[in-house]
């Protein structure tokens, strides 16, 4: 029996061919916002989701943050059992973030915020 192959595409950030020509008179406000709409999607569906957002840009944020309440409450009540647990998560955890930004030429600008 052969396994089937999946081929997974990557979530490149470069628009798609079509939206605007390389080379020609730079993309209108539309063009831009929909290249950015493409961008989003794909960021999206590799587990990002958005923050906010604004006519040309888009803050998309990945991770959780932690319960400090929720976890200060199990500890308490397990007699502090729960704060292994709870020190783990603090350590490991961490939420990412990315400003999306559309330049006048139609090409996607990405800033790692903390």
């Amino acid at each position: 029996m052969k396994r089937r192959r999946t081929v997974r595409e990557s979530a490149s950030i470069e628009p798609p061919p079509g939206y605007y020509v390389a080379g020609a008179e730079p993309p209108d406000a539309a063009q831009r916002a929909l290249i950015l709409d493409w961008v989003v999607s794909r960021r999206i569906a590799s587990g990002w989701r958005v923050e906010s957002r604004s006519g040309s840009q888009v803050v998309l944020v990945r991770g959780q943050p932690v319960s400090h309440v929720l976890h200060a409450f199990l500890t308490v009540f397990s007699c502090l059992v729960w704060g292994v647990v709870w020190a783990g998560l603090a350590l490991v955890n961490r939420v990412e973030r990315e400003a999306l930004t559309v330049d006048a030429q139609g090409r996607i600008v990405t800033v790692s915020a903390p």
